[in-house]
């Protein structure tokens, strides 16, 4: 469609859905594993077992893989900067929050062993600090204008970039809200150093791309406009978003897991009164 603008003609834009029969199976199969192991977690835990709360992440964790990879974002992502960025915070942040958090430790009961089994052998691959660098490594490489323009030229290579940040944010998130007890889990002051280098990390690309005075992708290059934005604005709304994006998840993250800390603390305290430890 087109859009009247004061500064010249407008670019027409496709706001089409991308209905992709693979993606929408997946998503199915998500829900229904999901859920099917829910039921039988709070049927033998209870509540505190699988909360509805948790059934309610999970569910919304699928819903924004829908809006990222086939809603109108999807389709709007290739012709605007703006959009492919919120793609790119969806896959690599809310999503695996969402579904992270969605997770107990009794949902995880019949794959726990093998987690730590995976962990231990990951080696270096498994520590916490290693998901700080794919997270921001991802982020950094997939934003060179080269890798960029290759992903939004090649459907392969745009697959491949949405794993990338898929796999990057889920082990970057995995670290930081799994809720099994790992010897590698962050401890004292810990999470907020994680967080805190790596959202400086790449809240630094952010100002960059929102303060950069040229375009930097010649894919984006449109003449007029796109919904009232030239080329370069649209470029800095993305790098603006993507730094206060990465300022709020950080923040609401951190608070996240202070209340945690004093939930587990009084769980804790809880235990030792009942078995006379205290």
């Amino acid at each position: 469609m087109f859009v009247p603008t004061l500064f010249g003609q407008a670019e027409p834009v496709d706001a089409g859905w991308n209905f992709a029969p693979i993606i929408l199976i997946a998503l199915a199969a998500y829900v229904y594993v999901y859920v099917a192991r829910w039921r039988t977690s709070r049927r033998e835990g209870g509540p505190r077992a699988a909360g509805y709360g948790r059934l309610a992440l999970w569910l919304l964790g699928i819903a924004l893989l829908f809006v990222a990879l086939i809603s109108p974002i999807d389709r709007l992502g290739e012709q605007f900067a703006t959009f492919h960025m919120v793609q790119h915070l969806i896959l690599a942040d809310l999503v695996p929050i969402c579904l992270t958090v969605a997770l107990t430790k009794h949902i995880l009961r019949p794959v726990t062993r093998r987690i730590h089994t995976l962990e231990r052998k990951a080696g270096p691959f498994g520590h916490p600090w290693f998901g700080v660098i794919a997270y921001a490594g991802a982020m950094w490489i997939w934003h060179i204008p080269f890798m960029y323009e290759a992903a939004l030229s090649n459907s392969f290579i745009h697959t491949l970039e949405h794993l990338t940040f898929a796999a990057a944010g889920a082990l970057y998130w995995w670290h930081l809200l799994s809720p099994i007890r790992s010897r590698l889990r962050l401890g004292g002051i810990g999470p907020v150093l994680y967080m805190a280098i790596t959202k400086i990390a790449v809240g630094f690309l952010g100002i960059l791309l929102g303060f950069a005075p040229s375009l930097l992708y010649d894919i984006y290059g449109f003449e007029g406009t796109r919904w009232g934005l030239t080329a370069l604005e649209d470029q800095q709304v993305a790098g603006v978003l993507m730094a206060l994006e990465q300022s709020l998840v950080m923040g609401v993250a951190l608070a996240y897991l202070f209340i945690r800390m004093l939930s587990e603390a009084d769980e804790a305290d809880e235990r030792d009164e009942r078995y006379g430890t205290v």
